[in-house]
């Protein structure tokens, strides 16, 4: 008798909580997609960090570096050294050196600045590579950048630069340039707005603007002219100072690029885009479909559901004010008439008060406290306010 009672109560007293096995079949799902994701993530910076690697730099090798331009140059008797900082790019500027910025839109407003005041009197020559409007006002004044790249890459010079008319078409297509500069050469048009520019300087030296970097790259080099342009022009002069600007670098005195200027320039509009859709958005969900209109339910609900279920609703929002304000009310109405008071009086105060005072024995209890008093401060204190008025009800039934 003993084991037999005790089996049922072994068996009701089992643990219900889902075991490992069973935690692992309802997640496997996710936890496969998670590590595919991750795996697929790795997997592409992996690729995209191996592809760009040393991207326009002279010492890489890799398809988007620059060194095969390097060695040719070496070979005529260029000298070509790396700098990574503003400060080696100025000290650098002399009129028997090329100073190649390879991503201008890199460096700071002040930055732009203080190399343009550097370059402008040396007498070298300045290359800007892929400077877009960010950049190319302050190292090149007078020259602007369209918003609306080339459609092609290999363009036609189309102009009297000797270095473009030596070379022959080439990949220049990206960037296009227009200048204010009567005495620019305005080269490789695209839709008749120029992707090389060269802007002479008053000092003897000059500034070319090249609108892509792609004549000097190494997988591009023994494409069209691209070999010849990129020679012409970093090796007019006997010394070649390639900057690579890094985002580590010290800031200009005195810069003023804030966190806004970080942000594409087309982020701004796509923001704003992104607002008002929530706006209207907003709107649209939020209309008015008239006054409400009650409606028959299918079945008939008891009142003392309908007051739980609302008493349960006001705990959850911790409502004790309207709880008390719907209590009260209802007592006002339900005494007013058994006062001789009418209901739309019911809760006015010098209407309803003197009648129960006077109705009830003795006259002299304060009600007012009790019906048009504040909302009670905690729980206990709204029960005890439900019990006073049930109270005062049955008194005035009585009386």
């Amino acid at each position: 008798m003993t084991t037999e009672a005790a089996a049922p109560t072994a068996s009701t007293s089992a643990s219900t909580a889902p075991t490992a096995r069973t935690v692992w079949t309802r997640t496997r799902g996710i936890v496969l997609a998670a590590v595919l994701l991750l795996a697929a993530a790795v997997a592409i910076a992996a690729v995209r960090s191996t592809e760009r690697h040393g991207q326009l730099d002279p010492r890489s090798a890799d398809p988007y570096g620059s060194r095969a331009v390097a060695q040719l140059l070496a070979d005529r008797g260029v000298t070509t050294r790396v700098v990574t900082s503003l400060r080696a790019a100025r000290t650098a500027a002399g009129p028997d050196t090329t100073l190649l910025v390879a991503v201008p839109d890199r460096l700071t407003k002040g930055q732009q600045s203080e190399l343009h005041r550097a370059t402008a009197p040396s007498g070298g020559r300045t290359v800007l590579v892929g400077a877009s409007g960010w950049s190319v006002g302050r190292l090149a004044p007078g020259v602007s950048a369209d918003p609306a790249d080339s459609l092609g890459s290999a363009l036609a010079p189309a102009c009297a630069l000797p270095e473009a008319r030596r070379a022959g078409s080439a990949d220049t297509g990206g960037v296009r340039y227009t200048t204010t500069r009567l005495d620019a050469d305005s080269c490789y048009p695209s839709a008749r707005l120029a992707t090389l520019l060269r802007v002479p300087a008053a000092s003897g030296g000059d500034t070319v603007v090249l609108g892509a970097p792609d004549i000097l790259y190494n997988d591009r080099l023994d494409k069209r002219g691209n070999a010849s342009l990129a020679l012409q022009l970093l090796g007019s002069r006997p010394h070649l100072v390639w900057y690579l600007p890094s985002l580590s670098d010290t800031p200009a005195a005195g810069d003023d690029k804030s966190f806004f200027d970080l942000i594409p320039s087309g982020w701004p509009w796509a923001t704003l885009q992104l607002f008002i859709a929530a706006v209207l958005a907003a709107f649209w969900r939020g209309r008015r479909f008239g006054p409400l209109v009650p409606e028959r339910l299918p079945v008939a609900i008891r009142a003392s559901e309908t007051a739980e279920g609302r008493a349960r609703l006001y705990r959850k929002a911790n409502a004790r004010d309207r709880a008390a304000a719907a209590l009260r009310s209802a007592a006002r109405t339900r005494l007013a008439p058994l006062v001789g008071v009418p209901i739309a009086q019911a809760h006015a105060p010098e209407a309803l008060l003197p009648a129960l005072s006077a109705h009830l024995p003795g006259g002299g209890q304060d009600l007012r406290p009790l019906l048009f008093g504040p909302p009670p401060g905690d729980d206990t204190a709204l029960i005890a306010l439900t019990d006073q008025l049930d109270a005062l009800e049955r008194e005035v039934r009585r009386s």
